[in-house]
């Protein structure tokens, strides 16, 4: 730790770094070291973050740049750098060349774990104010740690030390901390004028992109064409966003079940869920044993017509997947907030007959390294006619 080294950047990397090598005079083969505050192309001055002679990769921060790449802006933020803030991975990037990298980022996981060759692009949100064309102001939630003397403060990269942050960059004007409580979010999608208001746990999850639930619940529907009379399932559903939008879409004689691990989230979409037409179905418990169990949804054949994935950041898993392809929907639509879990549970799904229709990528997480995408899957042979 603290070394410097003189090295050409490599490619992006998953998790907001970029791939890099230094030689070691002692050793045949150059070293590989994940490099933050970097751009792909660029020489630069890499210090030693993390690593020992006994790790096969270290991490580095990029310290001084002595050939930038095109792409290279200064960061807006003056906690932002090297040894500041670790909340933010991309703001020494112009905004377009950050939504390119992070296209290049799915479609290497998808290359790697899938065997998929795509080009992805990475989509702006619909709905931004003015001052988050530059990709600021748009986080709704904030939470702070504090510094000894009581200022708001954000941890550094991989460490509890804490910097003092007066004035969060990306934080949306109207942004609060989580606290305990009930919010009320109006989320308008589907049909014109056509919308439902949400309740939730202040100090829940909820999408902090303030475009990101009408963006994706449109995306979702437009994917699975819901048809009056069908039957879908909702894994972890939270508090029955995309539920409620499902009902509303197959009607009176449709049927929907949602199923969310989270307690208090499975208590707000009973409520949230209350009204909506059809059948519905709310279940809280393990997704993974839900299904083992069977639900009210399930046909007598023990099928189901859609399905909308959208899991925790660790993806869903072999289990949950081979679950969902035994009910032969003629739809999945998955909503992933890691492209490496993506990535994994589409090479399930593709063992088990399903094959990637379409996918689309949105920049709801500006100024970071995350990406939220929406993935369609169908039956393989449905594909191929």
């Amino acid at each position: 730790m603290g070394e410097r080294f003189v090295a050409e950047v490599g490619p992006v990397a998953h998790g907001g770094h970029c791939v890099a090598r230094v030689t070691l005079p002692d050793e045949e083969r150059p070293r590989v070291v994940f490099v933050r505050h970097a751009l792909p192309g660029e020489e630069v001055v890499l210090e030693i973050t993390e690593g020992t002679d006994r790790d096969r990769f270290w991490r580095a921060d990029a310290v001084e740049v002595r050939r930038a790449a095109e792409g290279r802006v200064e960061a807006p933020c003056p906690v932002a750098g090297p040894g500041g803030c670790g909340g933010c991975d991309f703001q020494h990037v112009r905004l377009d060349a950050q939504r390119r990298l992070k296209g290049d980022v799915v479609a290497e996981q998808l290359r790697r774990l899938a065997g998929l060759d795509l080009l992805v692009e990475v989509e702006a949100v619909a709905g931004d104010l003015p001052a988050q064309l530059a990709g600021l102001r748009w986080r709704t939630r904030v939470r702070f740690v504090r510094t000894p003397d009581g200022r708001p403060a954000m941890r550094r990269h991989r460490s509890h030390d804490v910097v003092a942050v007066d004035d969060c960059l990306i934080a949306h004007p109207d942004a609060r901390e989580p606290r305990p409580g009930t919010l009320a979010e109006r989320v308008e999608a589907g049909a014109p004028g056509a919308g439902h208001t949400f309740d939730v746990a202040a100090d829940g999850f909820w999408q902090v992109h303030p475009g990101a639930p009408r963006t994706l619940v449109t995306t979702v529907l437009e994917m699975l064409d819901p048809r009056p009379g069908e039957s879908a399932l909702d894994l972890y559903g939270g508090v029955g966003l995309f539920a409620a939008f499902l009902a509303e879409r197959l009607g009176p004689q449709g049927r929907v079940a949602t199923v969310e691990g989270d307690v208090t989230a499975s208590t707000y979409a009973r409520t949230n869920l209350a009204a909506a037409p059809g059948t519905v179905e709310v279940r809280q418990g393990d997704v993974a044993q839900v299904l083992a169990e069977g639900l009210e949804t399930d046909g007598d054949a023990g099928t189901v017509d859609l399905v909308v994935l959208d899991p925790p950041r660790e993806g869903a898993g072999r289990e949950v997947v081979a679950a969902v392809a035994a009910r032969r929907p003629r739809a999945v639509a998955y909503v992933a907030c890691d492209p490496a879990a993506l990535a994994r549970d589409v090479a399930y799904l593709a063992e088990s007959g399903y094959a990637l229709a379409s996918l689309r990528a949105f920049d709801l997480f500006p100024m970071t390294h995350h990406v939220e995408c929406v993935a369609l899957l169908v039956p393989a042979g449905n594909l191929a006619r």
